[in-house]
């Protein structure tokens, strides 16, 4: 494999793009509501350690998405992107899994001194078990993998999107307003024109999803379903996935949930008296980063 800095293209190279993981505790969001879920998206099986997905360009352009089974790799290169820092992520040839065709992600950058990002060209003589040439979801429609990518983002800039929570309206009492009634934030947008917030007051999606998420007190749902990540201070950011909704909350604040049947809102719930015990018994049963 070779970095993105590399001018001279050589057929059999793998041009990193960029990586990511898919472990219990971590994966696109876009792949399913759980690990195993996500797995099956890429017709791998959902082992306990986990894999780390690379995506890249080969010498022709076209677009590959490499799986490798040395996770810790992968989370050092990853780590290091974040931290701004260079990391030449090139994977061991015996920890390599399979090569899918394809990106499952939609990325805006390419590799430099190959022709544009495009899909493989299709063996005429590939077995017909092949796997589908990847690509990202459409999202010009509202549905589960764009309502899961929200969430990914609201999880990912918790700050940003709690901020357009007015705690003092969006929490509507009995017999006030339901969700997509048109409650915004004082702009009127959301951050990066995402998902807008709304009044959440008793809609029957709220109720629903809730009542889906403590039941998993009591009967767990598959790995991944539930996940717990660091948050500042002594709470943990919860992300959780379900039947047509995803929740984001932080076990010291309030819920943000999305449905699938509210396109484009964000419903927030408060605390109130039973919201913090249901936090605090997803954090239990969720899965953490190692």
């Amino acid at each position: 494999m070779a970095g993105t800095d590399d001018a001279v293209a050589d057929d059999d190279a793998l041009y990193v793009l960029t990586a990511v993981l898919l472990t219990p505790a971590q994966f696109p969001g876009v792949l399913g509501d759980d690990y195993p879920a996500a797995c099956a998206a890429l017709r791998l099986e959902p082992y306990a350690e986990g894999y780390g997905l690379v995506l890249g360009q080969d010498g022709d352009g076209a677009r590959w998405t490499v799986v490798v089974d040395d996770v810790s790799l992968v989370a050092v290169a990853i780590a290091s992107w974040d931290c701004g820092m260079e990391y030449d992520l090139s994977p061991d040839d015996r920890s390599v899994v399979c090569a899918l065709p394809g990106w499952p992600l939609a990325l805006a950058v390419a590799a430099p001194g190959v022709p544009a990002p495009h899909d493989p060209v299709a063996d005429p003589g590939a077995d017909r078990d092949a796997p589908a040439t990847l690509s990202p979801p459409d999202t010009e429609e509202w549905g589960p993998a764009q309502r899961r990518m929200g969430a990914d983002a609201i999880a990912a800039q918790w700050a940003d999107w709690r901020g357009q929570v007015d705690d003092e309206t969006a929490f509507a009492p009995a017999g006030g307003p339901e969700a997509g009634a048109g409650g915004t934030d004082a702009d009127g947008d959301a951050p990066d024109g995402g998902p807008r917030p709304a009044v959440s007051g008793r809609h029957p999606g709220v109720r629903r999803a809730l009542a889906e998420a403590r039941a998993y007190v009591d009967d767990p749902p598959p790995p991944g379903r539930v996940r717990s990540s660091f948050a500042p201070g002594d709470a943990r950011m919860i992300r959780a996935d379900g039947p047509g909704w995803s929740m984001v909350a932080r076990t010291d604040d309030i819920a943000l949930l999305l449905l699938d049947e509210v396109p484009g809102e964000i419903l927030p719930v408060g605390r109130g008296p039973e919201l913090p015990g249901l936090l605090t018994a997803l954090d239990e049963l969720a899965v953490r980063p190692f």
